[in-house]
């Protein structure tokens, strides 16, 4: 199989050069379980921390996250790519996109924006437009805004004097301290787009471009990324509590928090990526800092959540995962390479390294062929 691999470049402080790739297993072999190898980069880019493939056509996305921007890059050949227009300004730390038919969603860390950057027939990039979520002239009620109002009125100094309103902690915006942090988005049915905010502790829903629903989970637990599952249930990896969380939509279509799993985090983890195996029975989320990856087993009809082991990742720094068949791959960040884990076929447990390859800062790895 072949991936290309996501990283950071000399302005984000990486080794990266550009979009690179990576050979995993033989030639002949469908599988990724055997040898691991760089193959250089298939185009020049500054770094490129996510990468997406267009639904339908040769094309990839990446966030070039140190510029604030996004670009697209054609297949020109086997292993090389070639841009495809000009790069497209989208705000602060773009560092996750979402590759849709006519429009890419991109999440930016740095000023919390949710960027819908619309696209030409042949995938190249045209206008960007910022989503205002609701806390920004939406369905905040008015006594929250006029809640908001006063204590920007008042100052720092007497702002703690002016009363929340009673829906203000889950409609409102950052708490002091507490900038927003845009990170993820996912496409659901039925045209609903979900969205993380680590800062903000929230998942927010869009439709058209409008927040239709946003979800408050616990207080410093910080949502990073998202996993859509078969059972329609939406599973949440925390980077900061070391959690996944499960959410589900109720009969009229609004999105609860129904179960959760503490991933047996260590003080000072940073939870990473949620992948999942093909049959939705296991998820498997990273946490860098004590660099292992947690096996989660999903039960009932998708809203229990049980954590069955906690491994080694073999490398520093788990910035991102993918599962491959019988073969978990990992990209170590810190310690510039990828590993290959085998999934034991019975437990659905990884166990130890069975390859690794040096690559430059890796921070994603995208499917590219098999």
């Amino acid at each position: 199989m072949r991936f290309l691999l996501g990283g950071y470049s000399a302005d984000m402080g990486g080794s990266a050069t550009g979009i690179g790739l990576l050979d995993a297993g033989s030639a002949a072999s469908p599988l990724a379980s055997g040898p691991l190898g760089f193959g250089g980069d298939v185009v020049a880019a500054e770094s490129p921390s996510w990468i997406a493939r267009h639904p339908s056509l040769d094309v990839v996305y990446a966030t070039l996250e140190g510029r604030g921007t996004v670009r697209a890059y054609r297949q020109t050949g086997e292993r090389t790519f070639a841009p495809l227009g000009p790069e497209v300004a989208v705000g602060e730390s773009p560092c996750h996109v979402l590759a849709l038919e006519d429009a890419l969603i991109v999440s930016c860390y740095g000023d919390g924006a949710v960027v819908r950057v619309a696209l030409a027939p042949d995938g190249r990039l045209g206008s960007a437009r910022a989503w205002t979520a609701a806390a920004e002239g939406g369905p905040a009620s008015d006594l929250t805004a006029a809640a908001r109002a006063l204590r920007a009125a008042a100052g720092a100094e007497y702002a703690h004097l002016i009363p929340h309103a009673d829906d203000e902690t889950d409609a409102a915006g950052p708490a002091p301290g507490r900038p927003s942090h845009a990170h993820q988005a996912a496409a659901l049915p039925g045209g609903v787009i979900a969205t993380t905010d680590l800062g903000l502790d929230l998942v927010r829903f869009w439709r058209g471009g409008r927040e239709v629903q946003r979800l408050a989970l616990p207080t410093g637990t910080g949502p990073r990324h998202l996993r859509a599952h078969p059972s329609e249930h939406v599973y949440v990896v925390t980077e900061y509590s070391g959690e996944v969380f499960a959410l589900a939509a109720d009969a009229a279509g609004e999105w609860r928090l129904v179960g959760g799993a503490q991933l047996g985090a260590f003080p000072g983890d940073r939870g990473a990526e949620l992948a999942m195996s093909a049959d939705g029975v296991f998820l498997y989320a990273g946490l860098r800092g004590s660099d292992t990856i947690a096996t989660v087993k999903v039960r009932g009809g998708g809203e229990a959540l049980q954590p069955i082991a906690l491994a080694e990742a073999g490398t520093v720094w788990p910035r991102h995962h993918v599962v491959a068949r019988d073969t978990l791959l990992v990209a170590g960040e810190r310690a510039d390479e990828v590993v290959s884990l085998a999934i034991e076929d019975r437990t659905g447990v990884p166990g130890r390294v069975r390859h690794r390859t040096i690559a430059p800062s890796p921070t994603a790895l995208l499917a590219f062929s098999s």
